[in-house]
């Protein structure tokens, strides 16, 4: 397997040498660092996963990210210019739902576009245009209460798609899901991530997910002080059907290979949740 490290020519978000550290929730003065001296990179076009043991930190890397998180140090740079406050060419998909419930489908996919005051007519026609890319003509008018789990996180994809962000920054966005209904989702995310190749960090505790999905894989130690410990080049052909794919050679071998490094990390990082329990 070839390390990736140092591949990515040019770069639309990295993360360098970013270190995380908190105020103790256990005693009044101690410090937590929760991610130490963590580099990395996501290319132009590129599909980025990150994984790890539960509680390692990923999330809060995908907060640093988005500009939602300031590092205690490090640098966030965007498309060549260093973050400062809110990301603004990313695109942010969390693990829970994120829909405003008072309102339909189309009035989510469309509040993106209304914030940023473009004329109603036109915001209504690109909203429905992209519910229809995402398999959901004839349910516009419904709420997200009316909606099944996919139906949910296919609004919500198109909440985000339809401001065009270069970014995709995604935490674990199916997780909730059933399993046939998770690789429903995760082909048409490849799908719709095909047509223009956004720059995609995406955050799961998956492995089989995140090689089925990416171009790279960065595993995350066990925290604290998480920090990469490896990252793999996924050398599977596209396009690819998350289903199929996971029964070549190939992948077998690929997860092979991720899970000899990460499961001394797992295995830490299982034991450490169960002493905090």
């Amino acid at each position: 397997m070839q390390s990736a490290r140092g591949a990515v020519a040019q770069s639309a978000l990295a993360l360098e040498r970013v270190t995380c550290t908190f105020a103790s929730r256990e005693r009044a003065g101690d410090r937590y660092t929760a991610v130490r001296d963590t580099t990395l990179t996501v290319g132009e076009g590129e599909f980025v996963s990150v994984v790890g043991p539960t509680g390692c930190g990923k999330s809060t890397l995908l907060n640093v990210a988005a500009g939602l998180l300031a590092p205690s140090s490090g640098e966030v740079r965007v498309l060549g210019g260093t973050l400062t406050g809110i990301n603004r060419s990313a695109g942010y998909m969390f693990q829970a739902d994120s829909l405003m419930p008072w309102r339909s489908a189309l009035d989510n996919v469309l509040a993106g576009l209304q914030f940023a005051g473009v004329e109603e007519r036109e915001a209504e026609t690109r909203a429905n245009a992209w519910l229809s890319r995402v398999g959901l003509t004839g349910f516009a008018r419904r709420f997200p209460h009316q909606l099944s789990g996919g139906m949910r996180k296919r609004v919500a994809l198109a909440q985000m798609l339809i401001l065009d962000p270069k970014i995709l920054l995604m935490d674990e966005p199916f997780s909730a899901l059933d399993v046939q209904t998770r690789q429903l989702m995760e082909n048409e995310l490849l799908e719709l991530w095909s047509a223009d190749r956004k720059s995609v960090l995406f955050i799961t505790h998956d492995l089989e997910e995140a090689i089925a999905l990416s171009d790279r894989v960065i595993v995350l130690s066990a925290g604290p002080e998480t920090h990469p410990i490896g990252e793999f080049v996924i050398d599977l052909p596209r396009p690819r059907d998350v289903n199929e794919i996971r029964m070549t050679p190939r992948f077998v071998e690929i997860h092979g290979h991720i899970w000899h490094a990460m499961k001394d990390e797992v295995l830490k990082g299982y034991a450490q949740s169960t002493k905090s329990q």
